[in-house]
């Protein structure tokens, strides 16, 4: 069993990276709005299917716990697991600041093209084409490890995938349509989310 005092710095470490992630997108500076180009509705139901994916991971009515393994380990690997967990958390939120840094105006919760929209591929866009959903992926992993939901974590993976799938292909058809060969040459060299998966 995981000492108390690694289980709840875990928790409240990866507490303490949400209320960072939470600032990225609540504190930046807005940039002057821009005039949108293109809108696609239907990454939203992406944006609802993230969402339910951390909700399950979250909620736990009545009852909360702290990180522990999914099966007993050296006392040393837990605390191993812990510190990997905690440092996934700490790297999803520096790529997601590091992404957003990056699109400046262009970036918006919504999939949208602004005018005057250019093709980033400089940054974190060189390593994955959506590093901000690859930053999100990784908090729901750290935060269902940290919560101690091992359970249901298989099924909170599947439903952000899916909703990971739809954000990106709406967003990437804006992209497409407006970059035309320069977009399909990126996106054949650098992966969608996760290098070697998609």
């Amino acid at each position: 069993m995981t000492s108390d005092y690694v289980a709840e710095a875990v928790f409240f470490a990866v507490i303490f990276c949400w209320c960072g992630f939470a600032a990225i997108f609540l504190l930046r500076k807005r940039p002057p709005k821009s005039p949108i180009a293109k809108r696609d509705r239907l990454a939203g139901l992406g944006i609802l299917l993230q969402s339910l994916a951390y909700f399950t991971v979250w909620f736990r009515p009545g009852h909360y716990s702290y990180f522990r393994p999914l099966f007993p380990m050296a006392r040393n690997a837990e605390i191993a697991l812990g510190v990997l967990t905690v440092g996934l958390a700490v790297g999803s939120v520096w790529l997601v600041m590091s992404a957003v840094r990056t699109l400046g105006k262009q970036w918006a919760i919504a999939a949208r093209l602004v005018e005057g929209h250019r093709l980033v591929t400089e940054g974190p866009y060189g390593w994955v084409r959506n590093p901000i959903y690859t930053g999100m992926f990784g908090m729901l992993l750290a935060t269902g490890l940290a919560a101690n939901r091992w359970q249901v974590l298989p099924l909170a993976v599947t439903v952000f995938a899916i909703g990971t799938v739809i954000r990106v292909r709406s967003e990437e058809k804006l992209l497409r349509d407006a970059f035309g060969p320069a977009f399909d040459e990126y996106a054949r060299a650098v992966p969608a989310v996760l290098p070697g998966i998609y």
